[in-house]
C-alpha cells in the first residue's frame, strides 16, 4: 500500500486503554482488518486513522471498529474470528446486528471463555438444533459446524437434557474396511475421529473428556458401531456425513430414540466415496425435506470464521468447479 490514499477517516477513543483490546497482541487484529478491508490503519494515543482508495471500505472499517468497541465495553474479549465475522457482516450491510449475536452465551469452554455464535449462519444452526430433533449442517470447512454441535451437546448434558453424548463419523471410507489397517481398534479409528476429540477437548478439557469417556457418558466410535442400536436420551452427532452411503445414512438416522437429538454435519464438496456411489448427505434433503422436526441448515463461504483467505479459497474452488 502507498501513503497516497483517496479517502481518510478518523476515530478517537474515549479511553486510550481500549487500543490493546481492540487491536490485539502485536496488532494481530489490525492486520486481519487491513488485509480483509484493503485499508491502512494507524493508531497512536487513542487516535485511529483509517485510509484507503475505496470510500465504502474506509467507512466499513470505521463501523467495524466502533462495533468492536461496543463489544469490548460490554465485557467481551475479542479474538480473530470476531473480526472475520464483522467484516462479512459489514459487506452485507448487517453490521448493526453484531451486538445482538453476542447476547447469548452457549457455554463456557474449558478455560472459562464464553462460547457465542459468530454470524447469522451459526445462529440459524444453533436455533435449529434447539427446536428440531434432527438438524443437518451442510457446508464448507471452517464454518464451525463440528465445534458448535459439540458445544450444544455438552450444554445439553450439563443441563440434564440428555444422559449421553455419542460422536461418530465414517472411518476411512463408506465401507469402513478397518481390517486392512494395522493396530487395534482404537489405533485404527482415532486418526479419523481426531476432529471430534479436538472439539470435545476444547469444550470440556482433555482430563474431563477422558473421565466422561471412561464412564461411558461420552462415546466416540466409527459409524459402523451404530448399527443395531437405539439411542435414547442421547445427543448424537454424525460428522463427515458426506462420506456415508444412502444405506448408512438411513441406518444412522433410524438410531434416534426418545429424548434424543441428532446432528448430521458434512461438506458435499469433499466427498471421498467411489464416483459410482451416491452420498447419503446429497440425497437426504430430497428424501427428508417434508418431515417435521428435521431441519437443513446450509452454510456458505460467507459463514467461514477462519482466516479471511480461507473463504476466498473456498469461493475460488467453487467457481472452478462450476466452470466459471
Amino acid at each position: 500500500m502507498t501513503d497516497n490514499f483517496k479517502f481518510k477517516k478518523e476515530l478517537t477513543l474515549k479511553n486510550p486503554n481500549d487500543e490493546a483490546a481492540l487491536f490485539g497482541v502485536q496488532d494481530a487484529f489490525l492486520d486481519i482488518l487491513e488485509q480483509g478491508m484493503a485499508t491502512s490503519i494507524r493508531h497512536s494515543g487513542g487516535k485511529i486513522t483509517v485510509e484507503g482508495d475505496d470510500e465504502k471500505a474506509v467507512q466499513n472499517t470505521i463501523d467495524i471498529l466502533n462495533g468492536m468497541l461496543e463489544l469490548i465495553h460490554s465485557g467481551i474479549t475479542l479474538n480473530s474470528s470476531d473480526f472475520v465475522s464483522a467484516m462479512k457482516m459489514a459487506e452485507k450491510g448487517t453490521l448493526g446486528f453484531l451486538p445482538e449475536l453476542y447476547n447469548q452465551v452457549l457455554l463456557k469452554d474449558n478455560k472459562g471463555k464464553p462460547v457465542r455464535v459468530k454470524n447469522f449462519g451459526q445462529r440459524q444452526y444453533v436455533q435449529s438444533i434447539k427446536h428440531n430433533d434432527v438438524t443437518f449442517g451442510i457446508g464448507p470447512a471452517g464454518t464451525g459446524k463440528t465445534y458448535l454441535a459439540v458445544v450444544m451437546a455438552v450444554a445439553a448434558l450439563k443441563k440434564g437434557d440428555v444422559d449421553k453424548i455419542v460422536l461418530t463419523r465414517p472411518a476411512v471410507e463408506a465401507g469402513e474396511s478397518l481390517g486392512f489397517l494395522p493396530g487395534d481398534l482404537k489405533e485404527k479409528v482415532d486418526p479419523y475421529l481426531r476432529p471430534l476429540y479436538d472439539a470435545l477437548n476444547s469444550t470440556l478439557g482433555s482430563d474431563h473428556s477422558e473421565r466422561l469417556m471412561d464412564r461411558g457418558v461420552i462415546e466416540i466410535a466409527p459409524l459402523a458401531y451404530m448399527r443395531g442400536r437405539t439411542l435414547d436420551n442421547s445427543f448424537v452427532i454424525l460428522d463427515e456425513a458426506q462420506n456415508t452411503t444412502n444405506a448408512q445414512m438411513k441406518m444412522f438416522l433410524t438410531r434416534l430414540g426418545f429424548g434424543s437429538k441428532m446432528i448430521v454435519n458434512g461438506d458435499v464438496s469433499q466427498i471421498d466415496l467411489n464416483g459410482r456411489v451416491r452420498s447419503g448427505l446429497v440425497t437426504a434433503p430430497k428424501i427428508l425435506r417434508d418431515i417435521d422436526d428435521i431441519s437443513f441448515v446450509n452454510f456458505s463461504a460467507d459463514d467461514v470464521v477462519r482466516h479471511p483467505v480461507v473463504a476466498k479459497i473456498i469461493n475460488a474452488y467453487e467457481k472452478n468447479d462450476n466452470g466459471e
